[in-house]
């Protein structure tokens, strides 16, 4: 049974997030304000809530749960993950909020159409279908982790217990918008990092050090070694670092990129971003090779941090430790939430359905769409056998192939159309999907394919086709000036 205390808890956390709703609700006064927060965002909000929103429930279950299986070999995505987090800041990040403020997009998609200049609108729209599409997937992710979490902790059903959770992170996007997301993030990255550093440690003094976790997997046939005992380990190797490909592709982080007040915050918010990876991606690391040893005969190797806080704390520390397994999923899902409410409200109503609408209009119609999209999300997730990292590893390698690529391309090639840049898109998502139905994806991540044949097309069509726009090619150098020189925006 709960303990009264872990559910006291919990309803304080949630009073706490719709205040933080309720606020914001009164501070958003435009559409600008509800999808980006005014682009007035600091270096500790952006940078935590870029993290937060990117590590989800994963890193507190999945994560563990793949190492707890596999052993040390699964720390490669980790590895991959952190390189993919420091480039992201180095290079993509200056160069995006540069040239998103000059072209005043608000989303990935419009910002695709914005700065190749397409007179069609299909790269607009191509983007905006995938992203919806695969924020829908990577949406349900994090409604399993919830709905796993409640079925642990408060012995109720499993469908019930995913129901709850999406009603309550849904509330305080629906209110607060962008800001009201990114404050809700900080807190949660601060509560998701004292977790993830805390629980390890004491939990490695209960199973007895490092020697009881060797026996542990020696007696599981669990290797202890980095390098993957399969018969193609170099390839095993690519394919989980390749989790780091992903990063340059996906809308919810970008959107944080979007949002800094300054470039000249961005070094300050990347140091922040970066001992928060760090640190927090080892700590997972840890808690699933503790697992191994604590837990011999866990049925959902999921849930073993879950289990990890109940069997140490007690009941009130244990319900603020939960709380933030809680808030690494709700920091994703609300961010994923609003881009996908961004893109319907920003890239179809705005630019096609009504062209004249109004700022009011806007945001309603923007919440409007966080509870549809959240209610197409809620049916893929009440199914039970659903993982948190198989959902998250197919919409995390769909938007890696799919956008990456165009967005390097957009910010470091001068030369790429958008002919190019619509048909890699296209290329590189087909050939993720197709990777993945004919099961080649046991073989190799399926990002892997898709990133490469993305760029390989836009490489290939650059050849022939070259941008000759001069209002295009000045905008471009203007945006490298503008990095090169740290200008305030």
């Amino acid at each position: 049974m709960i303990q009264i205390q872990t559910l006291v808890t919990f309803i304080i956390y949630f009073i706490f997030l719709m205040g933080i709703g309720i606020y914001f609700y009164k501070k958003t006064t435009n559409i600008e304000d509800y999808l980006l927060g005014g682009r007035g965002m600091g270096s500790w909000v952006t940078a935590l809530s870029a993290q937060a929103s990117d590590m989800s429930g994963w890193l507190l279950m999945g994560l563990p749960g793949a190492v707890y299986l596999g052993g040390v070999k699964e720390s490669w995505i980790a590895i991959g993950l952190f390189i993919g987090t420091v480039l992201n800041w180095k290079f993509v990040a200056p160069r995006l909020r540069v040239y998103t403020g000059n072209t005043n997009s608000m989303t990935l998609a419009s910002f695709f159409e914005d700065r190749f200049q397409d007179p069609t609108g299909l790269l607009r729209v191509i983007t905006a279908i995938i992203t919806l599409i695969f924020f829908t997937i990577y949406s349900s992710s994090g409604l399993v982790a919830a709905g796993k979490l409640f079925e642990a902790m408060f012995s109720i059903n499993y469908s019930v217990a995913v129901i709850v959770g999406a009603i309550v992170i849904v509330l305080y996007t629906f209110l607060g918008g962008f800001l009201a997301v990114c404050w809700t993030d900080l807190f949660q990255g601060i509560l998701m990092f004292l977790a993830i550093t805390i629980v390890p440690i004491l939990a490695y003094n209960n199973v007895g050090g490092i020697d009881s976790i060797r026996e542990a997997m020696i007696s599981k046939n669990i290797s202890m070694g980095l390098i993957p005992e399969v018969n193609l380990p170099l390839l095993a190797i690519i394919s989980t670092m390749a989790w780091g490909l992903g990063y340059f592709g996906q809308p919810h982080i970008l959107a944080r990129f979007m949002s800094i007040k300054s470039i000249k915050k961005l070094p300050e918010a990347m140091t922040i971003a970066i001992v928060w990876v760090l640190i927090s991606l080892g700590g997972a690391v840890v808690v699933g090779l503790i697992s191994i040893p604590m837990f011999p005969n866990i049925a959902d190797s999921e849930r073993v941090f879950i289990e990890m806080i109940t069997q140490i704390f007690n009941p009130w520390i244990g319900g603020i430790l939960l709380a933030a397994i809680l808030s690494a999923i709700m920091s994703t899902i609300d961010s994923q939430l609003l881009v996908s409410s961004s893109t319907l409200t920003e890239d179809f109503y705005d630019k096609v359905i009504k062209k004249d609408a109004s700022e009011e209009e806007l945001m309603h119609v923007g919440r409007i769409c966080v509870l549809l999209i959240s209610v197409v999300a809620l049916f893929l997730a009440l199914n039970p056998n659903n993982t948190v990292l198989g959902l998250v590893s197919y919409a995390w390698g769909g938007f890696g192939a799919a956008f990456g690529p165009v967005v390097l391309f957009a910010l470091f090639s001068k030369k790429t159309t958008w002919k190019s840049a619509l048909a890699g898109m296209i290329v590189g998502t087909i050939v993720l999907v197709i990777w993945k139905q004919v099961g080649l994806g046991s073989i190799m991540y399926e990002i892997v394919p898709g990133f490469i044949a993305n760029v390989l097309t836009i490489s290939i069509i650059n050849i022939f086709i070259v941008e000759e726009n001069d209002q295009i090619l000045d905008e471009f150098d203007q945006v490298v000036e503008t990095v090169q020189n740290g200008d305030l925006l």
